[in-house]
């Protein structure tokens, strides 16, 4: 059976290596930065991308493509490229199609560090950022679009407000104007959802939450899904007409419908230098292994502590999709029928100092500027992570002044609950 064909569990485990006789049956770390050839010929040809092979490990290494080529087949995707951090990826995604004079839209609710990044990095650079809250009309958000809008970004479980993203519904109205829509799964992971099913074009991971899942390494991932036409869009001269410092190759013709991440990767790589490192995504690789495991376990019990917080009078509101009472069951039955991650936002009655006073008395659960590991954390977000954003922005984010964002970990639930009860 090709990679294609297994399920997920097995994917996570066997996809992107096949050892030969007499290999390691484990992935090996290449810890080499170059590699040897016989003939300046040889050498040239991959430099005028004629050949595949692996020259210098800024632009390709034996063990990060393993883990590139895992990811890909789990998202169901024509190809990856691993970076340096989650925030890379972001930026690689949409400066690899974007650029000065621009636009991109995006949803309101994500990340407040991508928030950053698009409306004040891009900015700089002379991409306009237009903002959608989820709660807009369709006509309302095409309104945003115009000639110069080069595509649409979400995340499938925003951080931390936890906002179902219709994944189809915007990929319909981003492919209506010819342009590609951009989903972050970092919270789902392809266990839980695979935005390419529903019509996603690229996706995009900080692969320092679930799927390294113990913390120990920073990393992110674009996925191509091969899907999108860019040729035909007409709106993309980056990708279909001649690329002056490969001696003028054309990408969507010399590598069809790979054609995004191949420009990815040999020139803005090659350029912006976001390079993982082979230890680093070695690592990664261990923790792919058992993210169907982790995913299962951390949903399981971030549902049994939701229903326990909703439930206590002390908690003055609970936000998680898998509760019947979340305005986004109806989508996370949709989109993340197995299970909603182990993410849950809330407040304390009380208020933002109730908020930090109950922080502080917790033991098992620990504070961290993380999320989405194997061990229970917490968060205020709106005084770490999105303390940049204005009062506007924290509104239109969704992130309150008593948001308190709980990892549910993989220890026994009701440890995890107790630790809680007696911190309130």
């Amino acid at each position: 059976m090709s990679n294609e064909q297994y399920k997920i569990e097995t994917m996570a485990l066997q996809a992107g290596y096949e050892p030969g006789n007499g290999e390691p049956r484990v992935l090996p770390i290449c810890q080499s930065t170059t590699f040897k050839y016989s003939s300046c010929e040889e050498l040239g040809d991959l430099f005028d991308l004629k050949t595949s092979g692996h020259f210098y490990s800024r632009l390709s290494n034996p063990t990060v493509a393993a883990v590139e080529d895992k990811i890909a087949a789990m998202e169901g995707g024509v190809g990856a490229l691993c970076t340096s951090s989650g925030q890379a990826a972001s930026f690689l995604s949409i400066f690899n199609i974007a650029s000065c004079g621009q636009n991109i839209v995006a949803s309101s609710t994500i990340y407040g560090g991508t928030t950053n990044l698009l409306a004040v990095t891009l900015k700089r650079m002379g991409i306009e950022v237009r903002f959608v809250t989820p709660d807009l009309s369709d006509e309302e958000i095409e309104a945003q679009i115009d000639e110069n809008t080069r595509l649409v970004f979400g995340e499938t479980i925003a951080n931390p407000v936890l906002k179902v993203f219709d994944i189809e519904r915007y990929a319909k109205i981003a492919h209506r104007h010819g342009i590609p829509l951009v989903v972050d799964n970092t919270f789902a992971t392809p266990v839980l959802c695979r935005p390419i099913e529903f019509g996603a074009d690229i996706v995009i991971h900080s692969t320092t939450k679930y799927m390294d899942g113990h913390a120990t390494v920073v990393g992110g991932v674009v996925v191509d899904s091969g899907k999108f036409d860019w040729a035909a869009s007409g709106k993309f001269p980056e990708l279909t007409t001649p690329d002056d410092s490969y001696h003028g190759i054309v990408y969507t013709e010399a590598f069809g419908n790979a054609a995004y991440i191949t420009k990815a990767r040999v020139q803005l790589m090659r350029d912006l230098g976001m390079v993982p490192q082979p230890m680093t995504t070695f690592l990664l690789n261990m923790g792919l292994e058992t993210l169907p495991l982790r995913i299962a376990r951390h949903s399981e019990n971030a549902l049994a502590v939701a229903k326990w917080l909703e439930a206590d009078p002390r908690i003055a509101w609970v936000n998680y999709p898998g509760l019947e009472s979340s305005p986004d069951r109806k989508l996370a039955e949709k989109y993340l029928p197995n299970g909603c991650s182990g993410v849950i936002s809330f407040g304390v009655k009380g208020g933002r100092d109730a908020a930090s006073a109950f922080m502080g008395r917790l033991k098992l659960a620990k504070l961290v500027i993380h999320v989405a590991d194997a061990r229970t954390s917490i968060l205020h977000p709106a005084s770490t992570t999105h303390r940049q954003l204005t009062d506007d922005q924290l509104r239109d984010a969704g992130v309150s002044p008593d948001l308190c964002r709980l990892s549910v970990g993989i220890e026994n639930v009701e440890d995890i609950i107790a630790d809680i009860d007696q911190a309130l």
